[in-house]
Formats: structure tokens, sequence, C-alpha cells
């Protein structure tokens, strides 16, 4: 739809804690959800409406503000909406078609009273030709898997216990769990692939997590670089999707 109402009191009373550059995220992601009308999907978002360069800032207001389901990311606010316009929109079709005669596709049909015309080529419309991807045969949608929330206090913890030499948590802002948010959605959907599981399951998934971080003298400090400095991560380091997705891959383990 490219249209839709804009309630600025309701908006405004949703949004007003976000910096300036997440309500401009907010919005073009409302663009983008109302214009395709289909689930966002994470990968890509960010480039898909302009913003490149605040990737956190997007996915920060997409966890806040969008609920995440196996098809993506929804918004049920938008959605109602969406519906309203495809019924009003539906309506509008049946009306025109009933005073002039046509179907809503523009054939011509017959009146109520007519005799039907009878045709060699027709044939009876059968279960398989029915587009059920849409909407399920019993007008219910498909059952979602909810995952489990971020619980931020138990990861951290983790994080201490297995990594007692790293440089602790002493503030925990809102970029860092937007961070923690997102690595935490992720690895439970991987993990929600295999069977229904639980915060407790996570958290252990996390637990070994540390253990391999642990594990890295690169990411431990026990290796020095050219200079004779050694790196030594933090919480809010491994967080971040480029170097998380490195640490699973063992990048910075063997001889590092």
């Amino acid at each position: 739809m490219h249209f839709y109402q804009f309630h600025i009191g309701d908006y405004k009373s949703h949004t007003h804690h976000l910096s300036p550059m997440e309500d401009l995220a907010y919005r073009r992601l409302l663009d983008h959800y109302y214009l395709h009308e289909v689930p966002i999907k994470q990968r890509d978002i960010a480039r898909q409406i302009g913003l490149r360069d605040l990737e956190q800032e997007v996915l920060t207001v997409l966890d806040e503000f969008f609920v995440s389901t196996e098809n993506g990311f929804i918004n049920p606010r938008a959605d109602e909406e969406i519906n309203k316009y495809r019924k009003f929109s539906e309506d509008g079709k049946k009306g025109a078609a009933k005073r002039w005669h046509k179907d809503t596709n523009g054939e011509a049909i017959s009146p109520p009273n007519a005799t039907p015309i009878a045709t060699n080529n027709q044939e009876p419309i059968t279960n398989n030709q029915i587009n059920t991807y849409i909407c399920p045969p019993d007008g219910e949608p498909e059952p979602s898997k909810k995952l489990p929330e971020c619980d931020h206090k138990a990861v951290i913890e983790l994080y201490h216990q297995n990594l007692p030499t790293m440089r602790r948590v002493e503030v925990w802002n809102e970029t860092r769990a937007g961070y923690l948010r997102q690595r935490w959605r992720e690895v439970a959907a991987e993990l929600a692939q295999e069977k229904n599981i639980t915060a407790s399951d996570v958290l252990a998934w996390w637990g070994e997590f540390f253990k391999s971080v642990g594990n890295s003298k690169f990411l431990t400090g026990r290796v020095n670089s050219k200079d004779g400095r050694a790196f030594v991560a933090d919480l809010e380091w491994i967080l971040k999707p480029s170097n998380f997705a490195k640490i699973v891959e063992g990048k910075y383990h063997g001889n590092n």
C-alpha cells in the first residue's frame, strides 16, 4: 500500500526515547513495511532502507518495535492497517463488479437469475489449485515459534564467570544491549530449527561460547602484536556482528 495514516501524538508517545537516527530508522522501516506488505528479513535491511552506516540503530529499532517470527519481523499494528486497507479495496472491487456485472478481474458475469453457459474447457477447481501459501485452508495463520526473551543479566554473568581475566562490564547502555539482543536472537533462531527451546538452552550455548573465547590466545591477550602490545577483547567487541561471526567461525583460534 502506498498510503497509511500517521498519528503524530501516538507516534511521539511511543518514540520519544529514540535518538534522531533511531527515529529515522523507525520511519523508514515503517515505510518499507507498508510498501511491501511482507515480513522484514533482517539480512541487509539497513542497506535496503538507505541506512547502511546505521546498521545498529536499524537493528535496535527492529528489535523494539517489531516482532520476530520464523518468516521475518512483523509489526502487529501495521498489519491491522494493512488488513483494513485490503478489505476496503476488496469491498470496493466487489461493489464495482456488482454494478457493472463483472467479476473482480474485469470479466463479464451473468446476472443472478441467468442460466450458466457451459463451455468445453471448463474444469472443476481442485484443492491443489487453491493457493494456500498466503492463508491456510481453515483461515488460521500458520503458528510461529516464539523465541525466548534475551536474558541480559545472565549472559553478562556467564561472560564474567568464564572469562575472569577480560574487562568486566561496568556500563550496560542501549548500544551494548542492542548488540546482545541481536546475537541472542540469531543464536535462538538457529537452535529453534532443531527443537523447541527455552532461555536455558540459549544460555547453555552462551556458556560454551564464552569458554571457546577463553581458549583463544589472541582474544584473551596471550599473544603480542608486532608493537609488543597484547589485544584483549571485551563483551561489546565480541558482540559486534562481524567480530561475533569470526569468533564462531574460529578465526581467532588455532595458532592465534
